[in-house]
């Protein structure tokens, strides 16, 4: 289970400026802003980026001004891979260590959308622990023990928060490494991340060759 919520594309025109500096082309620039805040990008202006786009990352530099912000919720299982790339992201958590025991377990809690019957009843076991655990602290913070507990036995199919700021370039770099990926939730990112604002032009660059 991955979910993707509150997308903002930010910085295209000052990205796209910047692509122009090279050969001081600023005067072909035709892009603008249309009623609702968009920037959308004129027929010159997506030529020259798609072109470099194409041509390579050391052409494509405007792409890593070019920023996405974004809440996902998935599995700690999911953000161990997604940990992977370090250069061009940042993101702040919900904290399992300071709200573990914030609200009660459920089913809800932990991606289980492939799971069969038997690992059904297995997770149901363990929030039944959990539960047990976290009501134990609840009631006596300072024995650490149950804290522990659960800590240490929390599943990596927990979901968890967090709000993520990436650029283009990076989620090139994601869409093109993990599209083919075992694991359903990548399949889901990528379906997002050719969504996005010309993605089709200057992400999925390589889907038509």
């Amino acid at each position: 289970m991955i979910k993707l919520e509150r997308t903002q594309v930010m910085n295209f025109e000052n990205a796209l400026r910047g692509a122009r500096n090279p050969m001081n082309s600023w005067g072909r620039t035709d892009s603008s802003y249309d009623e609702a805040g968009n920037y959308v990008l004129g027929p010159n202006d997506l030529d020259l980026a798609a072109r470099l786009a194409k041509a390579g990352s050391d052409h494509r530099k405007y792409l890593r001004m070019v920023f996405v912000s974004v809440d996902i919720t998935a599995p700690l299982y999911w953000w161990k891979e997604f940990d992977t790339y370090k250069v061009g992201t940042v993101a702040n958590s919900c904290s399992t260590m300071h709200k573990i025991h914030a609200a009660p377990f459920t089913r809800d809690d932990f991606s289980h959308d492939r799971m069969d019957a038997g690992a059904l009843a297995v997770l149901d076991t363990v929030i039944a622990y959990l539960e047990a655990e976290r009501q134990k602290f609840l009631a006596d913070k300072s024995d650490k023990q149950a804290w522990h507990n659960m800590i240490q036995t929390l599943p990596s199919s927990y979901n968890q928060m967090r709000t993520v700021t990436l650029n283009y370039e990076v989620l090139t770099n994601m869409y093109y490494a993990r599209r083919n990926h075992k694991l359903a939730e990548w399949h889901t990112l990528c379906a997002w991340i050719e969504s996005l604002p010309y993605a089709k032009e200057l992400i999925c660059i390589h889907d038509d060759e």
